[in-house]
């Protein structure tokens, strides 16, 4: 059974994403984990198996965690709610250090600062999820200064 305030979140998602990204982060077929604070207001949503989605703020807005990221990219066509780098920024970013605007090869033309952003590679792997810290057309345009705030790293898996 999905939890009540599951459709308020794909709304904000929607709104934050897209209209495609509510159903993305929270399909109604899969089981989802709602972390209450002591006054019922929801604080993170997780799947089933513990990983973290989304935190939701005080504002309402979301903040992706890595499984969230992951289900972004995978639902929404390139470059939507993404910043790419290639292979020189891929360690670094994968550990967690900051993108930076030189590294930065496309991005969401939507994209403004202080939006919720996923970090992939050129070739689609998700390497983290970050706050803009500077709007699309900055990413592209900037040869110094900090693209994107690096919350999670996501480390590579050896397959």
């Amino acid at each position: 059974m999905q939890d009540a305030g599951i459709p308020a979140l794909r709304t904000v998602a929607a709104y934050q994403y897209g209209a495609a990204a509510g159903r993305a982060l929270f399909p109604e077929d899969k089981p989802h984990h709602v972390q209450r604070s002591s006054t019922g207001r929801p604080q993170q949503i997780h799947r089933d198996d513990g990983a973290r989605l989304v935190s939701v703020g005080l504002d309402g807005r979301l903040t992706l965690g890595p499984a969230g990221g992951q289900r972004l990219i995978d639902a929404l066509e390139h470059p939507r709610a993404r910043v790419v780098v290639g292979d020189e920024s891929e360690p670094f970013v994968r550990d967690g250090k900051n993108v930076f605007a030189k590294f930065v090869t496309d991005v969401d033309d939507d994209a403004r600062q202080g939006d919720e952003l996923a970090v992939v590679h050129e070739d689609g792997r998700l390497l983290a999820v970050g706050r803009a810290e500077l709007d699309a057309a900055s990413m592209r345009d900037f040869e110094t200064g900090m693209a994107v705030s690096v919350r999670a790293g996501v480390p590579a898996t050896d397959a």
